[in-house]
């Protein structure tokens, strides 16, 4: 079990030496800095807490300040905490790098999906549209909370309505990694994963187990076709 931190910085196409193309998400990863370790014994579990993106000393509070100088690493904008047994052997001030994973392993992908405030049913849930005519006087309205008779004190929960939608986490499971490549910290992993552009996402080994190991062809640099 193994985990990072990175920034999703969007989609692009790869092709394999067959010609077979592969849409992937590019996760820049640069290296994740080991800035505390929890113990069984102190904290009741064992997990590391890594540093992502150095950030300006004026930008941090004294208590970030403290735990960073008691670290001997630079202030970091974000920071989070990742288990598995492959990254605990690390110790404070050391770093992880993208290198951890290769290409063909299946990885989970956790985000936070868009932001897209407060919408309606056609926009949230694909909802269909009512008539178009001036005279109908419903186009884009929720529709009958009838239930048939069932209930009728209540909305039977379930239903369908306007409302807040998103931002929350999303995990997205068994996705392959088409690429890792360490020296310039990035990953491509097959497919959309959740969340905007530049937002942080984690990248963890898959918890569901794999019925059948995918398959990854050899890739080729795809603007060269080497």
């Amino acid at each position: 079990m193994k985990a990072i931190i990175g920034r999703k910085m969007g989609m692009t196409e790869v092709f394999a030496a067959d010609g077979t193309m592969y849409p992937v998400t590019v996760i820049e990863v640069l290296p994740n800095t080991v800035i505390a370790k929890k113990t069984v014994e102190k904290d009741g579990y064992e997990s590391i807490q890594v540093g992502y993106e150095d950030k300006a000393e004026k930008r941090a509070n004294k208590c970030e300040l403290g735990i960073f100088k008691k670290a001997g690493v630079s202030p970091k904008k974000y920071i989070y905490e990742l288990k598995g047994d492959e990254i605990y052997s690390k110790n404070v001030g050391e770093t992880i790098d993208c290198g951890i994973f290769a290409a063909g392993e299946v990885v989970d992908v956790i985000g936070t999906t868009k932001g897209h405030g407060y919408s309606g049913t056609i926009k949230r849930y694909g909802n269909k549209i009512g008539p178009k005519g001036h005279g109908s006087g419903y186009h884009r309205g929720i529709g009958s909370l009838a239930n048939n008779g069932r209930c009728n004190n209540r909305v039977i929960p379930g239903k369908t309505m306007s409302g807040h939608w998103g931002p929350r986490q999303a995990t997205l499971q068994n996705i392959t990694v088409i690429e890792s490549n360490a020296e310039k910290g990035y990953i491509l992993v097959k497919g959309g994963i959740p969340g905007a552009k530049k937002s942080i996402v984690m990248v963890r080994s898959a918890i569901l187990a794999q019925t059948t190991k995918p398959v990854v062809k050899e890739l080729v640099d795809y603007k060269k076709g080497e």
